[in-house]
């Protein structure tokens, strides 16, 4: 490359720069022919391919309980979730192929152990009550996270947050209804309620990521308008929010330093186990193993319906071709 050309290319580049910071400054919308920084497409490849694998390792715990819901309208419910959470895992792989990686390179940095995913799916459903615990804390962290990310400042990924926010909507509500049944029922189901919120009550507050000091994406992710709002600031929004929902239940959540600050306006609440969560993002978790074996087996499984639909449309492209001929 000649000198010129080296100065060509460098001005392009610092106007094409100066372009995006203007459109991420007037708070307007990058979509994928637009223009980007190298780093905030990457930013963006981990961060959607990452929703993306969660929402499709996530389906197993909930999967597991289909077969022993307690009853038909249970099983019809928790089959609808499933399925809309498989088709999140799609809505966003979609998204993340739109910056510029294939999904078959998607899905085999997670099947390689290369990708992570949202540690609180390493934690098993026990009981009928823990899939009301995960729909009401799970998915409900899930909201609070997910609809400052429907104003991202990449198109697709906020297009595709409007309806898998729309939808989580009705998972929390599912969630909410499982525990209050449970809560009013006999004392063994209020108490089965009980124990599945104090196990899924410090993950679920773990899913927004580490403390704002030892999350080393969250502000350039701010900066770029990404996200909306930092780790923590997301964190005490949740926590206020499930207090009073959990008092409407006729349960408590067992944190001693869990009150009322008068003076902050909001609730105070306890130091949580940050070396749990850093064993459980390294792979140590109570179900690491067995999630990535089912996801390896499923993929492998169902290796068949990916050869028939790639032959299916190997035959239809001559047809294609000779109808635009």
């Amino acid at each position: 490359m000649t000198t010129a050309t080296q100065q060509r290319t460098s001005t392009d580049d610092a106007q094409a720069q100066e372009h995006f910071d203007a459109l991420i400054a007037q708070d307007s919308r990058i979509e994928p022919t637009d223009w980007m920084p190298a780093a905030y497409r990457k930013t963006l490849t981990r961060q959607i391919s990452q929703h993306a694998h969660s929402e499709i390792i996530g389906m197993q715990p909930e999967a597991n309980w289909i077969t022993r819901a307690p009853s038909l309208k249970r099983k019809a419910i928790l089959m609808a979730k499933v399925q809309d959470e498989a088709g999140h895992g799609l809505y966003l792989y979609s998204a993340a192929e739109t910056l510029g990686t294939g999904r078959d390179e998607l899905v085999d940095q997670l099947l390689s152990g290369k990708a992570k995913y949202s540690s609180i799916f390493n934690y098993p459903a026990r009981t009928w009550a823990d899939i009301g615990a995960i729909g009401w804390l799970v998915d409900g962290a899930a909201i609070a996270n997910q609809v400052p990310l429907c104003r991202a400042s990449y198109a697709p990924y906020g297009r595709a947050m409007v309806r898998i926010c729309k939808e989580e909507s009705f998972h929390q509500r599912q969630g909410w209804e499982i525990l209050y049944e449970l809560a009013n029922g006999t004392p063994e189901q209020k108490q089965m309620a009980q124990e599945a919120i104090n196990r899924f009550y410090g993950p679920a507050l773990q899913m927004f990521g580490p403390p704002d000091e030892d999350s080393p994406n969250s502000q350039q992710s701010m900066e770029w308008k990404i996200k909306r709002f930092s780790n923590d600031e997301l964190r005490q929004r949740f926590v206020d929010m499930i207090v009073p929902q959990a008092e409407g239940l006729g349960l408590h959540f067992e944190d001693p330093d869990l009150k009322w600050n008068e003076e902050r306006g909001h609730y105070d609440y306890g130091q949580l186990d940050w070396d749990e969560f850093k064993s459980v993002i390294k792979g140590e978790g109570p179900c690491n193993v067995q999630r990535m074996q089912r996801r390896r087996q499923a993929f492998n499984d169902g290796a068949w319906v990916r050869e028939a639909a790639a032959a299916y449309a190997d035959r239809q492209r001559p047809a294609a071709t000779r109808l635009t001929a």
